[in-house]
């Protein structure tokens, strides 16, 4: 077969389906006009909008909230807050577990005698004794109370207003740890 005749009866397979996609809107434009004919309309009123009422603002009797004044007065009393207010004693000497945040101490134990509580933490491998009033983690975190499954702790974290304030965290006894 020639190259022309192959040509011709891939072009006539081709042709036939584009003649079949005509420009024939007829039938849609029937079906559009029946729709029209047996839709109902919406009859619905939407209810009338409600009437604004403006409010006068009178601020002649307030302060400028620009005014050197107001910025003034709002930093003293941050001041004040900041002289009077909760902080931590920076000036003591940390302790070695104050050195690794929280979730890397772990409870792995407890002793106890007649004076007092014990709490056996450890840290990279190490462990370590404490008793309630020692301190632990990087926020400040003081322990308040011992038991037999947990170490609670009062941590001093900033706001972010930069105000100290207390949160209690704990450590939890680790049950079965790791065999190497």
């Amino acid at each position: 077969m020639s190259a022309a005749k192959i040509r011709l009866l891939v072009a006539l397979p081709i042709a036939l389906a584009l003649a079949g996609c005509g420009d024939d809107r007829g039938e849609l434009i029937d079906w559009m006009n029946q729709v029209r004919a047996t839709a109902q309309p919406i009859t619905e009123k939407i209810a009338e909008p409600k009437r604004f009422a403006p409010f006068r603002y009178d601020n002649s009797p307030q302060v400028d909230p620009f005014s050197t004044d107001k910025l003034a007065l709002a930093i003293e009393k941050f001041q004040q807050r900041a002289r009077e207010g909760l902080k931590p004693d920076t000036n003591r000497r940390r302790e070695v577990l104050e050195s690794y945040p929280l979730d890397m101490i772990k409870m792995v134990g407890h002793l106890s005698n007649s004076r007092a509580d014990f709490a056996l933490l450890e840290v990279d491998r190490v462990v370590y004794q404490a008793r309630v009033g020692n301190y632990a983690g990087q926020n400040f975190g003081r322990i308040i109370r011992i038991s037999e499954t947990e170490v609670m702790l009062k941590e001093m974290v900033q706001d972010a207003a930069g105000d100290w304030i207390e949160r209690e965290s704990a450590l939890r006894l680790q049950e079965g740890g790791e065999k190497k």
